[in-house]
């Protein structure tokens, strides 16, 4: 816990690092606090933050910049959102209406981008899962795996996987036909609730590949059933903190690209109410280490069916992103709730 003069040096620090970028020293920290501090206590204090993990001192200034640490208990508890103004919100909701939903889901992600100058992305609305038609195990080399799932609608999704253990050509056939005689017809989460039960009955040399079937099976229809679309990544590129490390860059990118571990992330806030903020590591994806992801889920009468989401550094204006996710939701909501009423 902090003490009420720790919090407001601490907020006018994130504040100000926010608005320029630059370390923050505790001349500049005198003046934008408001508190008749001198120099001396207000250095006392840094430090006192520092060795609790709230701020970090880079070794190019004697100035400092806020931790994850530090954004996430600015966010959580010294944060003053700014409400969007009447107009704003106004335009916002015509650029939502009238349209095929479709294209409501993409001009909502171009909204998200264009009002926070970082990327926009709207995972669509699922469709129902697919069902099992047929399984195959394919041997690549000693320990890699084709693993070939075909669904009752004709799609075909391929996924190399890896196993801890070498298995024999006839051992990866009759997993196969073992999953295809058994599930066909049921989709994944059917497959998996049915194994629960069934899973002391398989022998043991086939319980690993059947692991793997369903992990890599799971990704699958998720990355078919629900698409998502994003808008802005190039504006990252004008990010200094995330164009000055190209290696981190490629892999946002890469991520983008891939969307399963992105569509994970954000289906957690379908799980919750209102926004949902992820702060640097905490989204457990290692790409997003110096990004915050601000998401909110959006429904269809009154059924939640997806989410909305803006990706940028976590040095953002979180006063002013926070509302404009949260009106997004809410007014895509209320755009798609009309379609289906019409």
């Amino acid at each position: 816990m902090l003490d009420e003069r720790s919090r407001t040096l601490l907020k006018a620090l994130v504040e100000h690092y926010i608005a320029d970028g630059q370390p923050v020293g505790s001349r500049a920290l005198s003046k934008f606090s408001g508190l008749d501090l001198s120099p001396a206590t207000i250095r006392n204090v840094m430090a006192d933050l520092e060795e609790a993990g709230f701020v970090a001192s880079p070794h190019t200034s004697a100035g400092r910049i806020p931790t994850a640490r530090g954004y996430r208990l600015f966010v959580d508890s010294l944060l003053t959102v700014q409400p969007l103004e009447a107009r704003q919100m106004g335009e916002m909701k015509e650029s939502l209406q009238g349209l095929p939903s479709s294209q409501i889901i993409a001009s909502a992600s171009q909204l998200l981008s264009s009002l926070s100058n970082f990327a926009g992305v709207v995972i669509a609305p699922r469709r129902q899962a697919s069902r099992i038609r047929q399984i195959e195990f394919l041997s690549l080399s000693e320990k890699r795996i084709l693993l070939i799932i075909v669904t009752t609608d004709g799609d075909v999704q391929n996924r190399i996987v890896s196993s801890d253990k070498a298995y024999s050509p006839s051992e990866l056939v009759s997993a196969g036909n073992y999953l295809t005689q058994n599930f066909a017809g049921l989709d994944f989460e059917q497959i998996r609730q049915r194994l629960a039960s069934e899973i002391q009955q398989l022998r043991e040399d086939i319980k690993p590949l059947m692991a793997l079937a369903l992990d890599a099976g799971d990704a699958a229809m998720a990355e078919n059933s629900a698409p998502y679309v994003i808008s802005g990544e190039r504006n990252l590129l004008d990010v200094e903190e995330l164009s000055s490390n190209m290696k981190r860059l490629r892999e946002l990118f890469d991520l983008f690209e891939q969307r399963s571990s992105l569509v994970r992330l954000l289906d957690i806030s379908n799980r919750a109410e209102g926004v949902q903020i992820f702060i640097g590591g905490e989204s457990g994806i290692a790409p997003l280490d110096e990004c915050s992801v601000i998401a909110a889920p959006y429904s269809v009468d009154g059924r939640i069916v997806g989410s909305v989401g803006v990706i940028g550094p976590t040095r953002m204006a979180y006063e002013r992103v926070i509302p404009i996710v949260d009106i997004t939701a809410r007014l895509l909501s209320s755009a798609l709730s009309y379609k289906s009423d019409n």
